[in-house]
């Protein structure tokens, strides 16, 4: 994952704030990692470029880089981790047998926000959605198993 194709300085100070080095350097390390990372490895890669970084200005950064949606975190197993965020919303099911992880583009879920506001009369304000249930190789497992069980 790259974010060279962003001007991330740009969509900052639109926003009325600075790309500081820190959040510069927590940006790199998300995008070298390639994604879905956690905070520890981008902490780990932060301090390869700045022994001056710790684990405070790690968490505060990537807090405010959600707040900006630059960045996008997700609940995956039992641990937070993070990406960039696309250009599109895309959202994420989570398998809870083997916590195989399967992007699922905005437009499957678009029509349902559209929904809660129509029906809510409340606007759904989220680019990253995640949703955990069995993937297909867990469900068939699984129906195996209530099949044989139920013999």
């Amino acid at each position: 994952m790259t974010h060279n194709t962003s001007d991330y300085g740009e969509r900052i100070r639109a926003q009325g704030f600075r790309l500081t080095p820190q959040r510069q350097m927590v940006l790199d390390a998300i995008c070298e990692l390639g994604g879905h990372v956690t905070p520890e490895a981008i902490y780990e890669r932060v301090r390869t470029k700045s022994l001056a970084v710790n684990r405070a200005t790690v968490y505060r950064n990537l807090d405010f880089l959600c707040e900006v949606r630059l960045v996008v975190a997700a609940h995956i197993g039992r641990q937070t981790v993070y990406e960039i965020a696309g250009e599109r919303p895309h959202h994420h099911l989570i398998c809870r047998a083997c916590d195989a992880v399967i992007q699922l583009d905005g437009e499957a879920v678009a029509a349902f926000f559209e929904q809660i506001e129509r029906r809510q009369h409340f606007t759904v304000d989220m680019d990253h959605l995640t949703l955990f249930g069995l993937c297909p190789p867990c469900r068939t497992a699984a129906r195996g198993a209530l099949s044989r069980a139920s013999r």
